[in-house]
């Protein structure tokens, strides 16, 4: 394995678990900090895209010595088709994830939205958005948990 998968690994291990500690809140022993379906079902996906991804890119890099992401860039524009598929993953990926991740996240209190856009330069887009969308769904069980703050009029 190159060098360069080892350390995107473990920035994107580093990222995971930045996301994890920065919203520990959210995993705590309450009604929220249990699993639901969804959620569930979002991390699986996550997981499963995760590992594909890292297949397939440790594939790449042992098949091409000039593996990098410039190269990578430019083999996504290898024909019409993924001509069009890879617009729209970097338009994805570096423009609307992190527009979405960091705004939504805001309003809806997640600690350090950004984290997400990080995470996905160094897992995936995939995996980074089922974060993500796990991270909302124990977000909105929070919020619901948590009692009403007094309010004064």
């Amino acid at each position: 394995m190159t060098a360069s998968l080892v350390e995107f690994g473990i920035l994107g291990i580093l990222s995971t678990a930045f996301a994890f500690g920065v919203n520990r809140r959210l995993f705590s022993g309450r009604q929220s900090g249990r699993l639901s379906l969804l959620e569930g079902l979002f991390y699986l996906f996550g997981l499963v895209s995760l590992g594909l991804g890292w297949y397939f890119n440790v594939r790449y890099t042992h098949a091409d010595p000039h593996a990098s992401y410039i190269n990578y860039t430019k083999a996504l524009f290898s024909n019409w088709a993924s001509d069009s598929a890879a617009q729209d993953y970097i338009m994805v990926n570096l423009v609307l994830l992190p527009l979405w991740t960091i705004i939504d996240g805001r309003r809806r209190s997640i600690r350090v939205p950004w984290i997400f856009f990080v995470m996905s330069l160094f897992t995936s887009l995939a995996f980074s958005m089922a974060l993500y969308l796990a991270f909302v769904e124990r977000q909105i069980r929070y919020n619901r948990d948590e009692p009403a703050s007094s309010s004064t009029a």
